[in-house]
């Protein structure tokens, strides 16, 4: 039976990492380059969080502080975790994504289960981000050798500092062979692109849907040259044809490493015509969203890939045999895809949890 129409959800991304690593300096990053998004930001940790140069004066303790750049920040106990949660979720608050900053120290496999074990309708897992200091990668495996095992969890691995790496190729490989079920992605200063973890909307209106920006647009030009995360490629794929699920899942299971980001719409035909279904891919992670067809929308397939070393016409090519006129669909094709809709009687594995 297929699953009724969600409530909408906010996803809630854990940023973890050993001290040091750069996870602030990442959260700073994603907080000013989140295009129109509104971000709530919790910080699993007592202290200020720096912005750019500007600190949020004293210790933010356990209560909420208001940014003027639309950004929330909490500072919070692990405890208090689904009660932040749960403030942030308010339809009032206007947040898009939720970000948590775990301690140096914590266990992101707790905070991951405290999320996924979270039930507010309003909110999803959204997956866990790795940051890994590459210039004192060896020094921080020799003292905290669980970062293998973190490593081994996350869905998108960050290599931040790389430009200060003796053997940045080295530190790489390394990341890649710990970090089997994750993107891997190499950063300076913590600069990525917002949209491998949520979907940035335009800053002059807000539709209640996936923006298919330009991808390499920036707020100057120029600003980003020479940075590593200039060199991501993107896929934009889109067909009035209906995808088959099957097809569909069997290349969502062979997607290629280099392969960091999918989100769009899939209109999947007679196998659910009430609904299309938005994804969210972040590294191995994903999820499906039904939702109901709006109003006079035309039924398209719309998917933007974000990677980097990526085949794009070979990626366009194998998304395009995943079309289908089938006029009637079969009982059992949606079962790959349900596995993968939060709510859903086929429940999605949680992320290696």
């Amino acid at each position: 039976m297929l699953p009724s129409s969600p409530v909408p959800q906010i996803p809630v991304v854990v940023l973890a990492g050993f001290l040091g690593s750069g996870k602030t300096t990442l959260l700073n990053h994603l907080l000013h380059r989140s295009g129109g998004s509104r971000i709530g930001a919790i910080v699993n940790d007592f202290g200020a969080i720096e912005i750019d140069a500007m600190a949020v004066a004293g210790a933010l303790g356990d209560s909420t502080v208001s940014l003027g750049n639309g950004c929330l920040c909490c500072a919070v106990d692990s405890s208090e975790l689904d009660s932040y949660l749960e403030r942030l979720a308010a339809p009032s608050a206007g947040i898009d994504v939720i970000v948590i900053e775990a301690s140096g120290l914590a266990e992101p496999q707790e905070l991951v289960r405290m999320v996924l074990a979270s039930e507010h309708p309003g909110i999803v897992y959204g997956g866990l981000v790795e940051v890994v200091d590459a210039a004192e990668f060896d020094a921080t495996r020799a003292r905290h050798p669980e970062i293998d095992r973190h490593l081994a969890l996350a869905d998108l691995a960050v290599v931040n500092k790389l430009d200060r790496a003796e053997d940045p190729e080295r530190v790489l490989s390394a990341v890649r062979g710990l970090a089997e079920r994750a993107a891997v992605v190499p950063a300076t200063y913590g600069r990525i692109d917002p949209e491998f973890l949520f979907d940035c909307r335009p800053g002059e209106e807000r539709i209640g849907q996936l923006s298919f920006d330009d991808l390499h647009q920036h707020d100057e030009a120029g600003e980003h040259d020479g940075h590593l995360h200039t060199a991501y490629d993107s896929v934009s794929f889109e067909s009035g044809r209906a995808l088959d699920p099957r097809a569909l899942m069997r290349f969502l299971d062979s997607r290629p490493d280099g392969l960091y980001r999918i989100k769009g719409y899939v209109d999947f035909g007679p196998y659910d015509a009430r609904n299309r279904y938005g994804v969210h891919a972040v590294g191995r992670f994903l999820r499906f969203y039904p939702e109901p067809w709006p109003t006079g929308a035309e039924r398209l397939t719309q998917l933007v890939l974000i990677g980097s070393g990526i085949d794009a016409p070979a990626l366009a090519k194998e998304l395009a045999a995943c079309e289908s006129d089938a006029p009637h669909a079969d009982e059992h094709g949606m079962w790959g895809v349900l596995r993968y809709v939060q709510g859903s009687e086929e429940e999605p594995p949680e992320a290696g949890v």
